[in-house]
């Protein structure tokens, strides 16, 4: 699997995420996914957003060896992530990834 982001701007169709974005392993082990929003970005400079795109590919870098899937929306500006579950994952990719872009938030459950 490949965990180099794909952006999609909304001018083209795409396949629904439910679709693209992998859920499970080869021996059928669930993957953990993160969403994380990134307010206006579409809104910014050409410029601007290849800068927060060259941002997050170096964090996804960092995490190649357990991410499978990345993809960023830019028409909602939502950024999802796949990868192989480990606990604390979810918190230590998001917070690298804010730490880079300090405007993107992660979309969690609130604890009851």
């Amino acid at each position: 699997m490949s965990s180099e982001l794909k952006v999609h701007s909304g001018l083209q169709p795409s396949e629904p995420l439910y679709k693209r974005a992998p859920s499970r392993d080869e021996n059928g082990k669930s993957y953990s996914d993160l969403m994380m929003l990134i307010p206006k970005l579409n809104k910014r400079s050409p410029d601007e957003v290849e800068v927060r795109l060259a941002r997050i590919s170096q964090v996804l870098d960092q995490y190649k060896h357990v991410v499978v899937f990345a993809d960023l929306n830019l028409k909602i500006n939502v950024l999802w992530i796949s990868f192989v579950a480990v606990p604390g994952l979810t918190y230590e990719i998001s917070a690298a990834i804010k730490q880079q872009v300090p405007e993107a938030s992660l979309v969690a459950d609130q604890p009851q």
